[in-house]
């Protein structure tokens, strides 16, 4: 029967269909000034404006903190006493909120036994395939893991069932694992050369010991080896007898006495490396870390030869191979070879790895192994790897927050990463994505474009509309949207070559090249063609026979507590102290935060820890000195007007002006920041924690601290793309900086994908054609103009269609 009526009415709108928008009101989370956007969902919205006009504040710090605040609210208190602590971020109004599901470029865990296939689940399903399958059979999944060792155990168990029922059984536990003993599933094992510990000829009372720190008084050193009981203190380390020599170099830890004090006594060995080995190399000291390289050498582990396996896991094969075969296996040959297999009994687990090793390939990571250590793979490496849970997902209405998704994508890649952006949009989900390269912000539905300025100068809503609106509409992003820069008309000439010869690195097929030096050269490729594989294992670990220093610039972590600073990694503060001190009268400790001139009652941090046992603990301000970090008594003392919190309040620019004329005038401080305005980082305050910089931020840090060092022109400075994070209008100002290196007599490398520095270049190493074995070889050497002409490669006429040659 029909229900049609006279009438041809469409139907009212659902209320449910009434919430299309994510609507933010009133954000002022770090430097943004009350911002007030409406974000369309379902849609591609892509943020842009110069480094530091609050990108990252309103996507990262606003709209994906509180909904993943929201969401860890909805466990219970004892769950959430196990997850980050979230505080509220400061807005008025967040409406319309969905899962935010971040894909940040946060590097992967270092840890040695992380790799590619055990992040991405990869290895857990050929664990499972090969325990099932592989002939011959040796066990359960664990039994390939490199992760679990074998256990075995056995004795007596009491069972109590009951008052009188208690009885003892004989119990034995076996567990297989496939951990290689001998590296403990490292891979490589590192060897201790004693005599950098100590000069065998003499005796502990004579001082024998030679390991940085351990002075001869210290009674958790070296006296408690020499009043141990164990050793005689006045014979010399050659003369120890058998017993004695095992005592003082492998002992397990044993409680002595020293002049009544209880102290625990340790084998020199396992006490080296506790104290030295088991920390990050980068985070020792200088001189800690040249005797760590000296002391200590690595090598692969001859056992399993690097695989990490024990011997039976290798022994088990399938389908002609074993399960290390298949982990060092490129992953598209993987992918062809899961293709290959056809087993009715494991079909579900051949099809999801399969859907998985294809989304490397898919994604343009399939030139890398799932052998390979997690703790490589660059910031852009590691962000397409956490991508590759979310594209096959049958979630929808979920919002992706990408952060720079084009980094370290060469121009071919980014069409690629462009067509997941839209596939993951396409499938009803809201994609936030905060980036720099005209060719994605080209593809957006929305543009929002922050600004105008950096730091305390941005945080303000230039634009909102369609890219079509941000080039007309006048903002510093719309009017440098087309900008294309010009090829060089005369490239500088060198002034000699640095030789690298059969470079095997990775995927280097036995390269041979000469490097100019004193002028600016380009290493490009595609991703995953051999260019860092050339720059830092061949060119950064050559020996300086020749006098040719070479200064790695990356943009890896600076290790340091919430505590460091600009000021204090530049070196900037020590002059700002001295300043202060003779200006008042003082001493120059009291206006450091981490010594005298400490708040008492946060310790200098600025805010203060509390611990809320189940639940997550929050970070307060300081209600003492209101997150200033000094006591009060530090603050009355001035320079040019400004107390010290006021100084490091400064951002750069603002800084410069203050130490260059006047009462705070002061040449040495005044230099540093200079040469921080001159990388792009003006907008920094002084005072800002180092745990919040990006990672161009960060080498864009460490190249102003090396732009200090007096360089001559038998130094080389090597850059890893220190165009990431870097606004359209900045690259220009980084151009500028290249040439005034150059022109200062350094030679400069810089590994990079971004047209611009190419066409700047004056001299172009191309790598590739391809990625990973299809690549590692040298397609092109000469200048940029020779390269566009040529257009022989990717790279070539991604340069010449730039260009407009």
């Amino acid at each position: 029967m029909s229900m049609a009526t006279g009438t041809d009415q469409s139907p009212a709108p659902h209320g449910a269909d009434s919430h299309d928008l994510i609507r933010v009101h009133g954000a002022r989370v770090n430097n943004l000034k009350d911002v007030s956007v409406e974000i369309p969902k379902r849609r591609l919205t892509v943020l842009t404006g110069v480094s530091g006009s609050g990108k990252s504040s309103l996507v990262f710090g606003t709209i994906a903190a509180e909904s993943q605040r929201l969401i860890n609210e909805t466990y219970s208190a004892f769950v959430q006493g196990f997850m980050p602590t979230l505080a509220r971020p400061e807005v008025d109004v967040l409406d319309g909120l969905t899962t935010a599901i971040v894909v940040d470029q946060q590097r992967l865990g270092a840890d040695p036994r992380s790799t590619v296939g055990t992040v991405t689940d990869a290895n857990a399903m050929l664990r499972i395939l090969f325990s099932r399958l592989g002939q011959p059979h040796i066990g359960p999944p664990g039994a390939f893991a490199f992760n679990v060792a074998s256990a075995r155990a056995s004795g007596a168990l009491t069972v109590d069932r009951g008052a009188a029922k208690t009885r003892t059984v004989k119990q034995t536990f076996s567990r297989t694992g496939g951990m290689c003993t001998r590296c403990e599933g490292r891979g490589a094992v590192s060897d201790i050369d004693l005599t950098q510990l100590y000069d065998d000829s003499k005796s502990l009372a004579e001082g024998a010991f030679t390991i940085p720190g351990w002075k001869s008084d210290s009674f958790w050193t070296v006296r408690v080896y020499a009043e141990s009981g164990l050793l005689d203190p006045d014979k010399p380390i050659r003369k120890y007898t058998k017993k004695e020599m095992q005592d003082f170099l492998y002992r397990e830890p044993t409680k002595v006495k020293v002049e009544g004090v209880n102290l625990t006594y340790e084998g020199l060995i396992p006490k080296i490396q506790k104290s030295f080995l088991s920390k990050d190399k980068e985070a020792l000291q200088p001189h800690i870390r040249a005797f760590v390289e000296r002391a200590v050498t690595f090598a692969t582990c001859p056992e399993c030869e690097g695989t990490r396996l024990s011997e039976a896991a290798r022994s088990s094969r399938y389908g002609g191979i074993t399960i290390a075969d298949a982990c060092a296996r490129q992953i598209s040959d993987l992918a062809e070879w899961v293709r290959g297999l056809s087993e009715p009994s494991v079909a579900p687990l051949l099809a999801t790895l399969q859907q998985t090793l294809d989304s490397f390939v898919e994604i343009g990571l399939g030139y890398l192994s799932l052998d390979r250590s997690s703790g490589t793979l660059s910031g852009g490496e590691a962000q397409r790897v956490k991508m590759i849970r979310h594209l096959g997902s049958s979630l929808t209405d979920v919002t992706y927050v990408f952060d720079e998704p084009t980094t370290g994508l060469h121009p071919h890649d980014i069409q690629r990463m462009n067509a997941l952006l839209l596939r993951l949009r396409d499938k009803g989900n809201t994609v936030l994505v905060v980036e720099h390269k005209p060719e994605t912000i080209a593809i957006a539905d929305h543009v929002i474009d922050l600004g105008p300025g950096a730091g305390p100068a941005g945080g303000t809503v230039c634009f909102e509309g369609t890219v079509d609106g941000l080039r007309a509409g006048g903002t510093v992003t719309g009017r440098h949207f087309d900008d294309r820069a010009r090829l060089k008309e005369t490239a500088r000439k060198h002034t000699g070559t640095l030789e690298i010869r059969g470079a095997t690195t990775h995927n280097l097929q036995g390269v041979d090249v000469d490097i100019p030096l004193g002028v600016l050269t380009v290493v490009t490729g595609v991703a995953g063609s051999g260019k860092s594989s050339l720059v830092h294992g061949s060119l950064c670990r050559r020996p300086e026979g020749d006098g040719v220093g070479v200064v790695s610039v990356d943009q890896s972590p600076i290790r340091g507590s919430r505590r460091s600073n600009p000021a204090t990694y530049t070196g900037l503060l020590d002059p700002v102290r001295k300043a202060f001190a003779k200006a008042n009268g003082v001493k120059p400790a009291l206006f450091s935060a981490n010594s005298e001139g400490a708040c008492p009652h946060c310790n200098g941090a600025g805010v203060v820890f509390t611990d809320l046992a189940m639940m997550a603990g929050v970070a307060t301000p300081c209600e003492e000195c209101e997150g200033k970090r000094y006591q009060p008594a530090v603050l009355e003392y001035r320079l040019g007007g400004r107390d010290i919190s006021e100084v490091l309040a400064m951002p750069v620019t603002e800084a410069e002006e203050f130490f260059g004329s006047g009462e705070g005038h002061n040449p040495a401080a005044h230099r540093i920041l200079a040469r921080l305005a001159d990388v792009g980082l003006g907008y920094l305050s002084l005072g800002q924690p180092l745990t919040t910089l990006s990672g161009g931020e960060r080498q864009r840090l460490k190249l102003a601290t090396h732009m200090g060092e007096k360089g001559g022109g038998r130094s080389v400075l090597v850059l890893d793309e220190p165009t990431a994070g870097l606004h359209l209008a900045d690259v220009e100002q980084l151009l500028g900086l290249l040439d005034r290196l150059v022109d200062a007599g350094r030679s400069v490398i810089v590994v990079e994908h971004h047209q611009a520095v190419m066409a700047h270049a004056d001299w172009i190493i191309d790598l590739g054609p391809g990625a990973g074995h299809d690549g590692g070889r040298i397609v092109f050497e000469g200048t940029p103009a020779d390269l566009v002409a040529a257009r022989s490669t990717l790279t070539g006429e991604h340069l010449a269609a730039y260009v407009g040659g």
